[in-house]
């Protein structure tokens, strides 16, 4: 019924949820090629490290097939990202453990290692931020969502949603603010 493609239309997206929702594998292997990549970064942004990533990713699927008949609206990917989100903030809760302070992070950085040096900084920084700050940034930035859907995804409203990801710039800024003082130096 359905073929595997690249992108996929609104309307098409439509009748694939339909048909997920009436228990079609084929439109669950759809959805899940369609939003497998993000998910899974969503994951690693919010958890901060592979193993928990991975594990929290195979539990959103499971979650999903298993509970495809809750599954109320058209907005797919917000009530998929409202399950990712409540798998890592389990199992962020269930974790409770507390970072030592990581010299490596607050100290200084060298700048000759800039692309991938970057990359980890703006990592560590970003799993620094309060979980709330952090998953309304990742769901900006990271995930193109609109803050309309940050407000669903996250059950807040709107204004929030554009006051959480306004913070964790700022804080995302303050925290950077040393890397970027020394890459202009360099």
């Amino acid at each position: 019924m359905f073929r595997k493609k690249a992108n996929i239309n609104d309307d098409e997206m439509i009748t694939i949820i339909e048909e997920f929702k009436n228990g079609s594998s084929e439109a669950f292997s759809l959805l899940y090629h369609h939003y497998n990549k993000r998910v899974y970064r969503f994951c690693l942004r919010m958890l901060g490290n592979e193993e928990s990533a991975e594990d929290a990713f195979q539990e959103v699927f499971i979650k999903v097939y298993e509970h495809k008949k809750d599954l109320r609206g058209k907005n797919f990917a917000a009530w998929l990202f409202t399950i990712a989100r409540h798998t890592c903030l389990n199992i962020l809760r269930s974790k409770k453990e507390f970072d030592s302070f990581d010299e490596l992070f607050h100290g200084k950085t060298d700048a000759n290692a800039k692309d991938i040096g970057l990359q980890e900084c703006i990592q560590k920084a970003l799993v620094t931020l309060p979980v709330s700050l952090r998953e309304a940034l990742i769901l900006r930035e990271y995930e193109d969502c609109s803050y309309k859907e940050i407000a669903e995804i996250s059950e807040i409203a709107l204004s929030l949603a554009k006051v959480r990801v306004f913070r964790a710039r700022e804080l995302m800024r303050k925290l950077l603010a040393p890397l970027r003082h020394e890459l202009n130096e360099s």
